[in-house]
């Protein structure tokens, strides 16, 4: 959100509007704004143009999880006004209510009107997002799939909670192992393959973009690439449908397939060794799918979704790019992949699928 001044005296309402849109037009960006506020201060009209993240946007939604990853979904979901209201839900209601208090803090300078407060299970009820954060951090050195059965052990007792109450909104999985808990999640509500599923390999692809962006130069607003299987170490990128500035990935020929994946995989504890714990990522991650979602920007994400047949896969949820609209998942984009990605892609499978039965011999449901 920009602010802009243009000096005005002893004009009208309506010279003064054109004015301001002369301004615009003059500097080119009239066609992408489409609101202005007008504040007159000392002989001065300054305008706030607005773009369309900045607008306020209607709706509810529940963050289960007040830690580090939480509270940074609040933060980013508050900043970018993406919904009206913000909750946190956490079996600790005093750090859910002082990271709803700590959130809350920061919309002031500049004004933001998103409510953000804490509150119970009973929220979910009207929510039109639930997001699931909960479970433990990684420690250095330990995989997603390390955090298997405390994750499963703790998402039953929420589990058990929330099905007391009738969700009629998206449920959107956060908790590591990524895929695994969205698999256990959606079985555990009963919920449609369409309606409950988790980030998977979106926090990857934001790597992979800002890797590719880096290593080339290249804008990455300018990059299309997605990471699918596993949020883990057995991701595999279909190079094959990467572009970068218009261009294949083979056009780049100081490229390593084999680094950039490395990379990709390795960026989650890359941060954890430096700082412990990792949030900024997936914060604005989980912010940019619940706009997509409020806004129905049927926009292309990777999503770990229950798959029935899509890529030669069953029961197993894995990321794969998904058209995501007000509806949730509206459709999974089957991407026609070379031979040696297809097999990277059902051996990531192999272990999601694995594992998937491993959380229902630690919790069954």
């Amino acid at each position: 959100m920009r602010r802009r001044m243009i000096r005005v005296r002893g004009q009208g309402y309506v010279s003064i509007l054109l004015r301001v849109l002369h301004e615009l037009k003059q500097g080119g960006t009239a066609d992408v704004f489409f609101a202005l506020d007008l504040n007159y201060d000392q002989g001065f009209f300054y305008f706030i143009e607005k773009g369309e993240d900045n607008m306020q946007n209607d709706g509810k939604i529940v963050i289960i999880g007040a830690g580090h990853v939480g509270s940074h979904c609040a933060m980013a979901l508050a900043w970018r006004s993406v919904c009206s209201e913000v909750v946190l839900v956490d079996i600790d209601q005093k750090k859910a209510e002082a990271q709803a208090m700590d959130v809350a803090d920061a919309l002031s300078f500049p004004s933001v009107k998103t409510e953000v407060r804490a509150g119970t299970y009973e929220d979910c009820a009207d929510a039109e997002i639930v997001v699931i954060a909960v479970g433990e951090p990684r420690q250095p050195g330990q995989t997603r799939l390390d955090l298997l059965e405390n994750s499963a052990r703790m998402l039953r007792g929420l589990i058990q909670e929330l099905n007391l109450i009738e969700i009629s909104g998206i449920v959107v999985t956060i908790t590591n192992p990524a895929d695994i808990a969205a698999d256990y999640v959606r079985r555990g509500l009963q919920m449609d393959r369409f309606k409950a599923f988790g980030t998977g390999t979106l926090l990857d692809t934001a790597r992979l973009i800002r890797i590719i962006s880096e290593e080339t130069g290249t804008e990455r607003s300018m990059i299309s690439a997605f990471s699918m299987g596993e949020h883990g170490d057995s991701s595999m990128i279909p190079f094959s449908h990467i572009s970068i500035g218009g261009q294949s990935f083979e056009a780049y020929s100081d490229l390593d397939k084999e680094k950039i994946l490395h990379q990709t995989r390795m960026s989650g504890m890359d941060i954890i060794n430096g700082k412990n714990s990792t949030e900024f990522g997936i914060g604005q991650v989980v912010s940019q799918l619940c706009l997509c979602i409020l806004q129905d920007k049927k926009m292309i994400l990777p999503l770990s979704v229950y798959l029935e047949g899509e890529y030669g896969q069953r029961e197993v949820h894995c990321g794969v790019p998904c058209i995501i609209g007000r509806n949730g998942i509206e459709k999974i984009i089957k991407l026609a992949l070379a031979d040696e990605e297809q097999l990277q892609l059902e051996a990531s499978c192999e272990i999601i699928r694995k594992h998937i039965a491993l959380a229902q011999e630690a919790a069954p449901l």
